[in-house]
């Protein structure tokens, strides 16, 4: 498949120039789909000492939403004989912690299909005991998926012990082959339909959760919506289109958002785009947001903001921005606009979320809410007062009700 504009989708402006090389999907590289019918993978979570913490956001995010695998358990010996919905501040998922691996198996009666490493440290790399942990589950005939930045299929120790008992290790974040790389092509501006991207004060503070919650509320109302996934734990969770844009070298992170953007507006033909955000726009430790900002040229974007948190994640002498900056910024550096603002509601109380959302939208004049704990209906409100030709033509092709 390449990323070729079909002249029957309303969503994509034609033009006669010719897709550029560098912006063609290879047919290999394409996005599988998967029937709904067809069985989940069972897997079990690693996430020792991390689980519902800002480090094991990955296996946070696959307890709440996983299209891909269907999670038995998690590991995590401070928090064993738990629930993690619990433990999320959720309501109870019956997806239990386990102290250990071979505790999990016996839970599970059976050996799973994968072993997810499910904590996203900031070296993005494993130590010596995951190191033992991975091999134990590999020789135990499990496949591993991992999200670091070291790709463990690349270590000839893990190589050597997957032949052995004939299992496969994805390296989710490992990018294309560079001669597969896309360039940049400005065709992003043929886009018609609305894309919105969730961008963050932080990294690490939930923008894929709401990027989900919101692309999940619009299809259920009779919007079509598709996400585009931009992290590792989006793609584990099931994303259909996406890229690990920090694994792609910074001469095609603007092209790859691009190009994953034009591939799922041609084939899925969506109402609107929901982009997931990486890091900040004011981090001087990440650079995702800018390629997002470039490459898919956002109309409209929903920020997210933990008013609990003083400090940056992982960097303690780094106070957290103003939700104000930080839109000040976003609107500054590119042609788009904030619409709204979503609380992370980490060290706060109910109250507390509730007082921080009457003093935002009076501070900042855009709808404010908590993804989590709030009804979707404020997200959507996002969406329709932002892009009312949305709702407008999501009515028109509603059928008739006989009188």
């Amino acid at each position: 498949m390449i990323a070729t504009i079909a002249p029957a989708s309303p969503r994509l402006r034609v033009l006669d120039a010719p897709v550029p090389a560098a912006l063609r999907i290879p047919a290999s590289s394409a996005p599988a789909r998967r029937p709904e019918a067809t069985r989940r993978a069972t897997a079990i979570i690693y996430c020792e000492a991390n689980f519902g913490s800002i480090d094991g956001k990955t296996a946070n995010g696959l307890v709440r939403h996983s299209e891909k695998y269907a999670i038995l358990s998690v590991i995590d010996s401070e928090k064993a004989g738990r629930d993690s919905g619990v433990v999320l501040g959720e309501n109870p998922n019956a997806i239990p912690i386990h102290r250990n691996l071979a505790e999990a198996l016996a839970h599970a009666g059976v050996v799973p299909d994968y072993f997810i490493f499910g904590i996203a440290p900031s070296s993005g790399m494993l130590s010596n005991h995951e190191r033992s942990l991975v091999l134990e589950a590999i020789g135990r005939g499990m496949n591993i998926v991992s999200g670091l930045h070291e790709f463990l299929d690349d270590d000839e120790e893990f190589s050597a012990a997957k032949a052995v008992s004939n299992v496969k290790i994805i390296d989710v974040r490992r990018p294309r082959a560079k001669k597969d790389l896309r360039m940049f092509s400005g065709r992003i501006a043929d886009v018609v339909c609305p894309r919105i991207a969730i961008l963050g004060t932080d990294c690490a503070i939930g923008k894929r959760t709401t990027a989900t919650i919101l692309t999940r509320a619009l299809n259920d109302c009779g919007v079509k919506a598709v996400m585009i996934g931009t992290g590792q734990t989006g793609l584990m969770q099931g994303a259909r289109y996406g890229v690990a844009l920090d694994a792609v070298p910074s001469q095609f992170c603007s092209g790859e958002m691009e190009a994953v953007i034009l591939e799922a507006v041609e084939v899925e033909n969506p109402d609107v785009v929901i982009i997931e955000g990486q890091g900040s726009l004011s981090h001087p430790a990440y650079s995702t947001s800018s390629f997002i900002l470039r490459g898919g040229a956002p109309n409209g974007v929903i920020l997210q903001h933990a008013p609990g948190r003083s400090n940056r994640c992982d960097f303690e002498r780094m106070p957290m921005p103003t939700p104000a900056s930080e839109i000040n910024l976003i609107e500054t550096f590119s042609d788009t606009k904030v619409i709204g603002l979503t609380i992370n509601h980490e060290n706060m109380t109910d109250a507390e979320v509730s007082s921080a959302i009457v003093r935002y939208e009076r501070e900042l004049g855009v709808p404010v809410t908590d993804a989590l704990t709030r009804s979707t209906e404020r997200l959507l409100d996002m969406v329709f007062s932002a892009f009312p030709e949305i709702k407008t033509a999501n009515m028109r092709r509603e059928p008739a009700v006989d009188a």
